[in-house]
């Protein structure tokens, strides 16, 4: 059976640091500044049960945002100021954080490599309405309601989680976890559902 995507790396994304396939890209923003926490968050940063843990993590130890996750808005920190989710003690999650786009890099680097983020500060993401974007992590599991396994399907609408991964139940993203706010962000919908065709590939048309 043919591929349903075209232009997949040969190594499966084994070669780049960041888990991040670009289809077609609008916007690559590199405005703005990373807070100190981008470089030291544990992963999953926020619901970091086992039995809620997406199995697109098992191999990955490394702290700080990782190129695939979402970022966003940190008004908690200042002004002009991104990087992945976080709570104060409750938990009690912040009204002002809101899903910018998606990481093209970890934000540590990797060994034996420029360590861009580190040095500069910057976290660049993509965005854009009409980014189509390829992602090697994403939830696997409920994070509020249950420990079910999650099903993606193609036409999906995909939201930033709790965790700052992309996840398609409306119940564990992260901006409806916040009292009295609207509905939250839709960052796109489903082109390409994960699966053994697509290399466990989610792709998705971008909306922010």
């Amino acid at each position: 059976m043919p591929m349903p995507i075209g232009g997949i790396s040969s190594g499966d994304f084994k070669e780049t640091s960041g888990r991040v396939q670009l289809f077609h890209v609008v916007t690559r923003n590199s405005q703005g500044q990373l807070t100190t926490d981008a470089f030291t968050q544990a992963n999953p940063p926020v619901v970091p049960t086992l039995v809620n843990k997406s199995a697109t993590l098992n191999n990955i130890s490394k702290v700080g945002v990782l190129g695939g996750s979402v970022a966003f808005t940190r008004p908690d920190v200042g002004n002009g100021f991104h990087g992945g989710p976080t709570f104060t003690v409750g938990p009690v999650y912040l009204a002002g954080l809101k899903p910018l786009g998606i990481f093209l890099n970890d934000a540590i680097g990797n060994p034996f490599e420029n360590t861009p983020g580190p040095a500069s500060g910057k976290g660049p993401y993509v965005c854009g309405s009409g980014s189509c974007v390829g992602v090697t992590i994403y939830e696997t599991q409920h994070l509020v309601t249950g420990h079910a396994n999650l099903a993606w399907n193609p036409g999906d609408w995909v939201y930033a989680s709790l965790n700052g991964y992309l996840t398609n139940v409306l119940e564990d993203a992260y901006e409806n976890n916040v009292g009295g706010t609207p509905p939250p962000t839709v960052m796109g919908v489903v082109k390409v559902a994960p699966d053994t065709t697509s290399n466990n590939i989610l792709v998705i048309d971008l909306r922010v």
